[in-house]
């Protein structure tokens, strides 16, 4: 009886320990997700409540929420246009990147690997030094320019750079692999012989597309579309390179309320209202696209 007591004991114990095991995986994301997301989510809410201090840079602690109300005033268009820009961006990248990767996951065969490589090839540059690349091609000097002239569709006095067009079409390019792949991994999943029954049940393409490869690839366009309109919305180096005063969204604020004004509560309170209208924006697109399984 008594072997048997501390054979159960013993066992009884290995099931306790294995039980915390997955616990103990866990830990080091934990502790990097309190130290690099939740501390700093908590000092951001701090210092927006935050009032001057005496000095330059100092500011006292006065949960003055009002800050709130008077960041979003006097920098609402700027939220506004930093929404209509991303938007813009998300639709163009969608379009162009649905048709590459439906051709990419059925009709690249043994070019599909090198494709794969060239839509993730613009990361091996700094963004930066791409955005700047687009202030050439869109200059009066670049082929868009000189062809849209030649074929008189804008006027020599027309200027593509420092405008909205050329801080979209920035923020486009420079977001579309995040468009791309997330598509692409979900077309590459879906079985060629699904396309095929609907081919033998009298669907012309355009009805096999609408009715079965649209459908199916839903999870990856709702994650492309985030992927793209979340970064796009905060950004503000294309606004800052590519365009002028009156194209500057809401990340151009924000950097110059941190690192020029040196005004840190409208800052972080600017930058907490972007992640707060983000996520309630996030959370509504996801219920009403049906994919709920992506949060």
């Amino acid at each position: 009886m008594a072997f048997l007591h501390a054979t159960g004991t013993k066992a009884k114990g290995g099931l306790k320990r294995k039980s915390l095991i997955p616990y103990f995986l866990l830990l080091p994301g934990l502790i990097w997700l309190v130290f690099f997301f939740l501390l700093p989510i908590l000092t951001l809410i701090s210092t927006s409540t935050k009032t001057p201090g005496l000095g330059i840079g100092e500011f006292d602690q006065t949960y003055r929420f009002a800050n709130y109300w008077d960041a979003i005033v006097n920098s609402h268009s700027q939220f506004i246009r930093s929404f209509e820009y991303a938007t813009i961006a998300t639709i163009l990248a969608l379009v162009i990147a649905y048709p590459l990767a439906y051709a990419i996951a059925f009709k690249s065969g043994r070019w599909k690997n090198t494709l794969l490589v060239l839509v993730v090839a613009p990361f091996f540059t700094s963004f930066i030094l791409r955005t700047i690349a687009w202030k050439q091609i869109l200059g009066s000097q670049g082929i868009v320019y000189k062809l849209l002239t030649d074929l008189h569709i804008i006027s020599t006095q027309t200027h593509l750079t420092a405008s909205p067009l050329a801080v979209v079409a920035g923020l486009t390019y420079n977001f579309l692999p995040f468009m791309t792949l997330p598509l692409y991994s979900s077309l590459e999943r879906i079985d060629p012989r699904t396309l095929e029954a609907a081919g033998d049940l009298y669907a012309n393409v355009i009805t096999t597309f609408r009715k079965v490869t649209l459908p199916l690839s839903m999870p990856g366009v709702v994650a492309g579309t985030l992927l793209t309109f979340i970064p796009a919305a905060g950004d503000y180096v294309n606004a800052d390179i590519l365009g002028n005063p009156d194209t500057k969204m809401i990340g151009n604020v924000i950097n110059a309320r941190y690192l020029q004004i040196v005004d840190y509560p409208t800052a972080a309170a600017l930058s907490f209202t972007l992640m707060i209208v983000i996520l309630v924006m996030v959370m509504i697109y996801i219920k009403k696209a049906g994919t709920e399984e992506l949060v």
